[in-house]
Order: structure tokens, then sequence, then C-alpha cells
């Protein structure tokens, strides 16, 4: 069975696969905000996806690489070995595309727990996790910031998984403070580029987006922060708030 040249094609054969064959695989990344954002078409908004990012519990792992070389994927089979239990990745030989699979939490800048939230949405992972994957990234690059405008112009800033739940998102602020600061300071740069830099959207739409960062930022602030949390935050960024990347390349 061989990967499709499109990506939205390729995305989507893969997720009909998983759930005929009851694997819980779910879409992170860009591609599930365009799951959910029909912004992402906009012409401002608009950008290239090079791979397609996964998440799968835990216990589910050992289904990789039988599905994956199913669908028409090579492992990277160094990089599985030494990371298996928490990140695994595939490829397609004729394209080069890859698939980058989070096994049980997603952790990058920041560790996002995904137990028992895999089945709020059974394509993507929940809103309010899918937006933090992409404000938890330190080193923010435009496309990123493209993405959390998208995810924000379509979708709610609210208290259920219907929309963006700020009540998961302040809930895991406050266990992690890092994770607190790193976001406040994506906010303010996804805030300056729709002040300064505005990608090409109209005066209703940019208002929009501006209003519910502030609807996090003021909920954030005004959350009753624990005596742990106020003792991390006098030490502030003296001490590396955040796990720094490394590109995977093969």
């Amino acid at each position: 069975m061989s990967p499709h040249a499109d990506i939205v094609e390729e995305m989507n054969r893969l997720m009909d696969a998983a759930q005929e064959q009851k694997l819980r695989l779910r879409l992170i990344g860009g591609l599930a905000i365009k799951v959910h954002s029909p912004s992402a078409n906009h012409r401002a908004l608009q950008r290239s996806y090079p791979d397609i990012d996964l998440i799968i519990p835990k216990r589910d792992k050992r289904k990789l690489e039988i599905f994956f070389s199913r669908m028409g994927y090579l492992p990277e089979k160094t990089f599985n070995l030494l990371n298996g239990d928490r990140r695994q990745i595939f490829y397609d030989a004729e394209t080069g595309r890859r698939i980058d699979v989070f096994v049980g939490d997603f952790e990058m800048c920041h560790k996002l727990p995904m137990r028992d939230r895999l089945d709020a949405h059974p394509v993507t992972v929940p809103l309010a996790e899918l937006f933090l994957s992409k404000i938890q990234i330190v080193e923010l690059n435009r496309k990123d910031a493209l993405d959390i405008i998208s995810l924000l112009l379509d979708n709610e800033v609210g208290h259920t998984d219907a929309g963006i739940n700020i009540d998961r998102i302040a809930r895991l602020c406050l266990q992690d403070w890092g994770l607190y600061k790193t976001l406040t300071i994506t906010l303010c740069k996804v805030e300056a580029i729709l002040v300064d830099d505005n990608p090409g959207l109209d005066a209703e739409q940019q208002q929009r987006v501006l209003e519910r960062l502030d609807t996090i930022r003021r909920v954030l602030d005004r959350v009753r922060k624990p005596i742990l949390w106020k003792m991390r935050d006098k030490v502030g960024t003296r001490l590396r708030w955040y796990t720094e990347v490394e590109e995977v390349n093969r």
C-alpha cells in the first residue's frame, strides 16, 4: 500500500486505517490544526506541511512498526531502538516524507501528559493540548505562530474540550512553572506578530485572536498559584526552564 503524494490525502489515509484497525493514533502538530481550523487555508495563514506528527498510547507502541509497514513506511531503526519508549520515526523511501510518532506523552521543550486525553477527539489530540503543543515552542518560528493564530481564529477559548479548554491549560501551567513561562513569552510573540506584522487578517479577525490571547492571559494571571510554583517563579529565568530540543536528521 503506497503513500499518497498529497500530504493531506495521506493523513486521511493513515487516520482511516488506524480507526479501522482500532489503533489509537491521534494527530498533533500543524496538520491537526488544519483539521480544526478552516482558516489554515486563508491566504495569509497557509503553509506547507513536510511531515505528519502523531501520538499513541504507550501500551500500543508495539503495533506501530507493523502498522506503518503495511502503510508503506520504513522504520528509522537506530532512532527507534534508542528512543522507542517515547518517540518513533517512520519514513517513505520514495518521497522522504517523515512520520513522527510520540509515544505516551508529548515531550519537546516541555512535557504535555496525554494519559486519558486521547479519546476526546477521534482524529486529533484535544484542542487545549494542540494549542499547548505549539505554544510550548521556545524558539518559535513563523509557521508555528501562524498555526497558533489559525487555531485561535477558529476555536473558542472555554471550559470544555469542545473548544480550547482553558481549565486544562491552567492546570498544566500550575503543575509546570516552565510551561507557564514559555506560554507567557510565546503569547507576547504571537501578539506582536498580529499587531506589528499582521500576516493579512482583517480587523475583525485580528481582534478576535487578540481577545482570545487576552482571555488566556487573564485566566492564568488570576488562578491561585501553589507555594512551590511561587518559589520557582522567584528564581525565574536565572535557571533554564525548558528542555533543549535537538533536530532529528536521517
